[in-house]
């Protein structure tokens, strides 16, 4: 079923058929037990109540939290992946929050309230956040995962969500100020406002993933984090486009940003932002591919987690009712709604050489030769 909206919706800048997508890894993975890990998700989130009324219900179920997660941990141990699905479903609510509405305090409130949710989870029972659904369910959420993870995954997925709700926060303000961040900005920040490093965790922590910090953080790999998460950012702009483009001031995404550079409309954009993102999956073809030669198992199946990563986010989102029928344009989600996406086998630009973007250009200097 193509995208879905109303018939009195307003058009869309861009357009309802999205360009071909470059992505060489397998994009038809999902978790045996998806179906099952759904079921439990689901009653997790009505046991609490996280949503205030059947409307706020559906379209948090309309994430696709659970096929997410599933896709992007095809292989994982149950438990963790429902976790990690729980802590999605919970993370949306909070992201649909800072994204909602416009005040002259925003950018203070988003502060304020990442400060504390940031502390509840380093030190629980501190009594930093109003009582409510949604700090009950956080409650568990944090008591179940530091039982779970070990003291250094544990310390990774603390400095994984500060850095996401960083990235939250610098995005609320540029909003605030009514200010659209440069190309060079917007590829300095998209990795932390995507909460790439707070998604990373539990896929590690799910496939059994110890990779040594030395290596972990060795510049190499690192980079080859941050292509990835880039990557998925940037297919999430293409796909949540139609869903924001109601936002005044406009919407901080890959088409906006590049539709300003190059000065031009979001829907001229599309090619030249589609050719950025696709220079960066040639760089992490190549890097991971240079990675792999000498990787032990924990780097390789690494790697490989990364590359579920970025196939898991193509597939997922297709299908999602909150990107297909966005709320913007539909009352409720609709059920069977995709973008129905086509496939390219080779980039759509093919240059090896990094794209004039001086704060990611430093991944492609990691390449031997």
């Amino acid at each position: 079923m193509p995208p879905v909206y109303a018939k009195d919706a307003p058009p869309s800048r861009i357009g309802w058929r999205l360009p071909p997508f470059y992505c060489p890894f397998d994009k038809g993975l999902i978790h045996p037990k998806a179906a099952e890990l759904e079921e439990r998700a689901i009653a997790w989130i009505d046991a609490f109540g996280i949503y205030p009324d059947a409307t706020e219900r559906a379209w948090g179920l309309a994430t696709h939290s659970a096929d997410f997660t599933s896709r992007i941990i095809p292989y994982g141990d149950v438990e963790p992946v429902l976790l990690f699905i729980e802590w999605n479903y919970w993370a949306n609510a909070v992201d649909d929050w800072q994204d909602s509405g416009s005040t002259a305090t925003r950018t203070a409130d988003v502060a304020d309230h990442s400060a504390r949710l940031v502390r509840t989870i380093e030190a629980p029972g501190s009594a930093l956040l109003p009582p409510g659904p949604l700090t009950e369910a956080l409650d568990d959420l944090v008591t179940r995962t530091r039982a779970m993870l070990t003291p250094f995954q544990l310390r990774r997925f603390t400095e994984g969500t500060r850095d996401w709700l960083f990235g939250a926060g610098w995005q609320t303000a540029n909003a605030e100020r009514g200010v659209m961040p440069s190309l060079n900005e917007f590829a300095a920040m998209r990795v932390s406002v995507n909460g790439t490093r707070f998604t990373l965790t539990w896929c590690d922590a799910a496939n059994g993933i110890h990779v040594p910090a030395d290596l972990l953080y060795s510049a190499p790999v690192q980079a080859l984090t941050d292509a990835a998460g880039f990557i998925v950012s940037c297919d999430n702009d293409l796909f949540s486009y139609n869903k924001e483009d109601h936002q005044e001031p406009w919407e901080q995404n890959l088409l906006n940003v590049v539709a300003q550079h190059l000065g031009c409309s979001p829907r001229q954009a599309l090619a030249p932002a589609v050719a950025l993102r696709d220079r960066a999956m040639t760089l992490f073809v190549r890097l991971r591919e240079q990675l792999a030669r000498d990787a032990d198992e924990p780097l390789r199946r690494y790697l490989d987690s990364l590359a579920h990563y970025v196939s898991g986010c193509v597939a997922w989102q297709n299908r999602a009712p909150r990107y297909a029928s966005p709320r913007n344009r539909n009352t409720l989600p609709v059920a069977g709604a995709s973008y129905d996406i086509t496939w390219r086998d080779t980039p759509s630009d093919p240059s090896p050489e990094p794209p004039p973007v001086p704060a990611i250009a430093w991944w492609w200097r990691q390449l031997e030769g």
